[in-house]
């Protein structure tokens, strides 16, 4: 019976980790389409749906009390709430909402990244030190930087 649950929770690993990948890679296409004024709706659509299954697929895992995940979890689902009804209603809503979800997948890369990778763990063992603050101040930062460009430049588009 371990070994199955062992087997469970590394197929639920890559399934969510692949998710998450394709929801990050087409959310930076949607982003793209925000800076020219295209609607790229099928890259919309596989963004807003696998950033949700992100989400829901990561309550599947174990936990014992509330942890950073679940809360990034949780208000990543109600912005994701929030871009699916802006969508064609509310532009500006729309595009602040769904670059609030983009943004909280990076987020979570990040963590993950410096939890995985040998050097970043390395660099940041506890994820309190200088160079993973650096590292989630840099992705804040650009994403700020994204979510107002993106405002300024998104027009009501034409559909492609």
């Amino acid at each position: 019976m371990h070994y199955t649950i062992i087997m469970l929770l590394t197929a639920l690993t890559v399934v969510h980790v692949a998710i998450s990948l394709i929801g990050i890679a087409a959310g930076l296409i949607v982003l793209y389409g925000f800076f020219t004024s295209k609607r790229l709706d099928g890259w919309t659509s596989l963004f807003l749906w696998t950033t949700v299954a992100t989400s829901v697929t990561g309550f599947f895992f174990p936990f014992h009390g509330i942890t950073p995940g679940i809360v990034v979890g949780v208000l990543s689902l109600i912005v994701l709430a929030l871009a699916f009804r802006a969508r064609n209603r509310w532009r500006k809503t729309y595009v602040i909402s769904a670059m609030i979800a983009l943004y909280f997948n990076v987020f979570v890369l990040v963590v993950q990244l410096f939890e995985k990778v040998p050097a970043l763990e390395a660099l940041a063992p506890t994820q309190s030190e200088p160079p993973f603050k650096i590292a989630q101040g840099v992705v804040f930062g650009m994403f700020l930087v994204f979510t107002i460009g993106a405002v300024m430049k998104y027009e009501e588009p034409q559909a492609s």
